[in-house]
């Protein structure tokens, strides 16, 4: 009978906290040893596949491109293809997806300081080298734990770190950040879970 090996299923482009992810899922009936290699197009070179080293003859079902395409504004396409000992399946493409506008957002992780009268908040969120000039910034909110009024920090911050003055500030108090890329139309993470700290606790 003739052999086929049939092609990944799903190909699917995610762009997600600025890492561009590519998945898919085996083909019916796969074999053990299957193994899928990856090359991506971006539109203004259409036409002109490029190879992903890293995703060339791997058993997983997903793989990373991010910083792959040099442009990062370009929209690129991604196509997979099963391989087992001499079968190859035949190359399947996700949709054209522009990294940059399409990203999804994670919430910060933040790190709290208390000196005297004062916390030191700072943000971090792991970020590829190629993307680090984007204008993204953070938004703070802090509450009096178990009090619906939240205040907002008056100012958008990116990698310094805020502080803020606690002297009128006692009692557990809550911090919690979102992220927000400035791009058209403005992107916003969820927040983050809340870090609540004792302030000026008299003891």
């Amino acid at each position: 009978g003739h052999i086929r090996l049939l092609p990944p299923q799903n190909v699917t482009l995610l762009s997600k906290d600025f890492e561009m992810i590519v998945t898919w899922a085996p083909g019916e009936g796969s074999p053990q040893d299957v193994t899928y290699t990856v090359s991506y197009e971006s539109k203004d070179h259409e036409g002109k596949w490029l190879e992903v080293p890293h995703c060339s003859n791997i058993p997983t079902t997903s793989c990373i491109l991010t910083c792959e395409p040099s442009n990062i504004y370009a929209e690129v396409r991604a196509r997979v293809r099963a391989v087992s000992g001499r079968l190859q399946s035949r190359w399947v493409k996700s949709r054209f997806k522009d990294y940059y506008s399409a990203v999804e957002l994670a919430p910060p992780v933040l790190i709290l300081k208390v000196k005297e009268n004062l916390i030191h908040v700072s943000a971090s969120f792991p970020l590829p080298t190629c993307v680090e000039k984007l204008t993204w910034k953070y938004e703070l909110n802090y509450w009096k734990a178990g009090s619906e009024d939240k205040k907002k920090y008056e100012d958008k911050f990116r990698r310094d770190t805020v502080t803020i003055n606690t002297t009128a500030l006692r009692g557990n108090y809550c911090f919690s950040a979102r992220s927000i890329y400035e791009s058209y139309p403005t992107k916003y993470s969820e927040f983050s879970p809340p870090v609540c700290v004792p302030l000026n606790h008299k003891g």
